[in-house]
């Protein structure tokens, strides 16, 4: 709530450049819209809320323009504000760091927790109903966009190269 109040006062000022607006933007507003982004298992609801915010920012950063037929000021359409927003949408680069995550949880030992919590399957009675999209099965979707549907995604990522392009591949897909 504090961001969207944030957002309104600060982006939609005349007195601040757009650049500045940007530079806000990508240096205060994302990384605490993203903080702790690398452990969501997004559901497409999560992530049209998300595409939503970022569109609401974006739009309070461009304003509005003039439409050339009619000479009146109308609000720029989401293919619009990509556009001049040069960067990965906010979905991108929230798979991106999902990715870079899971490649350094996949390296790590045998003995770290972590690596326990991801490879471990609990004996606990599961509910009734179709499963839901665990954090691994959300890494293996992200893979088959880029083209590559691992089975063992783990054994990849012992590449760090090949696993970095991975994921960087991931953010430059141009998927709506």
């Amino acid at each position: 709530m504090l961001a969207i109040i944030w957002c309104r006062i600060f982006l939609s000022s005349r007195l601040l450049s757009r650049n500045l607006k940007i530079k806000i933007y990508r240096t205060i507003i994302l990384p605490v819209v993203l903080y702790g982004c690398e452990t969501w298992s997004l559901t497409l609801r999560v992530e049209r809320k998300l595409r939503v915010y970022e569109n609401m920012v974006l739009g309070r950063i461009f304003g509005p323009r003039r439409d050339e037929v009619m000479g009146e000021l109308r609000r720029l359409h989401n293919e619009e504000l990509n556009d001049l927003y040069s960067s990965p949408n906010i979905v991108r680069v929230i798979k991106s760091r999902r990715m870079r995550w899971g490649g350094h949880v996949a390296r790590m030992g045998e003995e770290r927790g972590v690596y326990r919590v991801l490879v471990g399957k609990p004996e606990v009675k599961t509910p009734l109903g179709r499963p839901r999209h665990r954090w691994v099965d959300i890494i293996r979707m992200d893979l088959q966009e880029v083209g590559c549907g691992y089975m063992d995604w783990i054994g990849p990522t012992q590449g760090r190269d090949r696993w970095r392009m991975l994921a960087s591949a991931v953010m430059n897909l141009q998927v709506p």
